[in-house]
């Protein structure tokens, strides 16, 4: 099967109207997928800039698209009841039409928790409260009436070998992180451990991977790694979004067939 392309709309340094044409060109162009995030103050670039908050993003960028899977990489279970993260998630699916994946992690921007009044705590309570949650995201998601429209597959992202990959195993059905193709092979394969323990195949996790420079460095590579999805990331900037690089992405995963 083809590789797919997502792109990752930052919500951050444009305006509200800029990111909505920037969601309407992705999807235009042929992107698979779009994705926001879920912070509260931008992380690159003007740290105080313009920012949008996540949940409500996802539910515009359901109501302006048509086709494309929608999600952030991803929700931090931090800041969101996981019961109410699944009715957010399930009310939007329908908005959507069924296009929502729900992408969740741990945690790690320290500035939105204490500007927000979270508790940070250290890395192992974050996982263990992820651990703790999912579950019961997993039955409120299952009690919801009317139910998710779509599948609404469950995305972890992250990549730690201790406790992420192994609730990616129990628990998701795509993961995300990033990461060269040595890295992702790496990572790859201790998820394939993971599996074994709870007996479960691994290839019936994706795998969605962005990488930290130019993806077109990596793609191919990558790709030929059993990679299911390549992420481009996109910031926004007072003038709005430059979709340059994901516009090569996409010629690359045409040009592949």
């Amino acid at each position: 099967m083809p590789i797919r392309v997502g792109a990752q709309i930052q919500p951050q340094h444009a305006d509200f109207a800029q990111m909505r044409d920037a969601w309407r060109e992705a999807e235009g162009l042929g992107v698979d997928s779009i994705y926001t995030w879920d912070h509260f103050y931008p992380l690159n670039g003007d740290p105080d800039g313009k920012h949008f908050e996540g949940a409500t993003a996802l539910a515009a960028l359901a109501a302006d698209t048509e086709r494309v899977k929608i999600g952030a990489l991803v929700f931090c279970n931090s800041y969101r009841n996981p019961q109410l993260l699944a009715n957010i998630h399930s009310t939007i699916d329908h908005l959507s039409g069924g296009r929502v994946i729900l992408g969740i992690g741990a945690g790690w921007f320290e500035r939105d928790y204490e500007e927000y009044g979270y508790e940070f705590g250290t890395a192992p309570e974050r996982l263990r409260a992820l651990r703790r949650d999912l579950p019961l995201l997993e039955a409120r998601l299952a009690r919801l009436n009317p139910p998710p429209v779509g599948e609404m597959p469950i995305m972890i992202g992250g990549g730690g070998e201790k406790v992420t990959l192994r609730l990616v195993a129990q628990h998701a059905q795509l993961w995300h992180t990033y990461g060269d193709p040595e890295t992702y092979r790496h990572k790859a394969a201790v998820l394939a451990e993971h599996c074994a323990r709870v007996g479960r195949d691994p290839a019936t996790i994706e795998r969605v991977i962005g990488t930290r420079g130019p993806v077109l460095e990596h793609a191919d590579a990558l790709a030929d790694a059993g990679v299911d999805e390549l992420t481009v990331a996109v910031s926004g900037a007072p003038t709005g979004y430059d979709l340059g690089e994901l516009r090569e992405v996409l010629q690359w995963r045409d040009g592949r067939g």
